[in-house]
C-alpha cells in the first residue's frame, strides 16, 4: 500500500491497520492448511491460534469502543489460545468479523474523540492512547504470523516488501519513479 499523507490520527491509523491485515493475509495465503496449525513447540501459538486471539481481543476492544471497557465481562481470553477451529473455513469469518469491529469503530470516530477516556481492563487511556496501544498489540501478532508463515515455506516464501538481494533493484526502480 502506497503511503497517502494525511494530517488526520485516525485517517491514519486505519490505513496503517489495513496495511497489517494485508500483510497477515499475504502470509497466511501462503501456508498449507495443515501449516496452519502448526506449532514450532509446546509453548508457541500456531497462526491459527494467534489468528483467534487477534479476533477475540479485536471483538472485546472495539465493540462499543467509547462506552464501555475494552476487556468485556464475556470474553474468555484463555479459550482464545486453545483450540481453533479445525479449518481455516471456519477460522478466517472470525478473523474477518474482528477486523469489521475495528474498522467500524474507527470510521465513527472522528480527531475530536482522541480527547475521551476510554477503559481497558479499568484502566483509564486516552482514544490516542487505546488505538496505539491495540496498533503495537496487531503488529506484534502479524510479525508473528509472518516470521512463522516463512518459517514454515523456507525458500518457497514470498516475499512480502523488498526481497533479499533485491534493495540496489528496488533503489533503482524508486529512483525512476517506478515501485509497483
Amino acid at each position: 500500500m502506497a503511503h497517502q499523507f494525511s494530517p488526520s490520527y485516525v485517517t491514519d491509523s486505519l490505513a496503517i491497520l489495513r496495511q497489517y491485515k494485508s500483510l497477515a493475509e499475504a502470509a497466511i495465503a501462503q501456508v498449507g492448511d495443515e501449516q496452519f496449525t502448526l506449532t514450532l513447540d509446546a509453548e508457541s501459538n500456531s497462526i491459527a491460534i494467534i489468528v483467534k486471539h487477534m479476533a477475540g481481543n479485536m471483538r472485546s476492544r472495539w465493540t462499543d469502543f467509547l462506552t464501555t471497557d475494552g476487556e468485556k465481562p464475556d470474553r474468555n481470553r484463555d479459550s482464545e489460545f486453545e483450540a481453533p477451529p479445525s479449518t481455516r473455513a471456519e477460522l478466517m469469518p472470525l478473523w474477518e468479523s474482528g477486523w469489521q469491529c475495528v474498522f467500524g469503530a474507527l470510521e465513527r470516530l472522528s480527531d475530536a474523540d482522541l480527547t475521551f477516556t476510554v477503559y481497558i481492563r479499568t484502566e483509564p487511556h486516552s482514544v490516542m492512547q487505546a488505538i496505539d496501544r491495540q496498533i503495537a498489540h496487531y503488529a506484534y501478532h502479524v510479525g508473528q504470523i509472518v516470521f512463522l508463515a516463512k518459517h514454515f515455506q523456507s525458500k518457497n516464501w514470498k516475499s512480502l516488501s523488498v526481497p533479499r538481494g533485491k534493495s540496489a533493484e528496488f533503489n533503482a526502480k524508486v529512483a525512476r519513479g517506478k515501485t509497483s
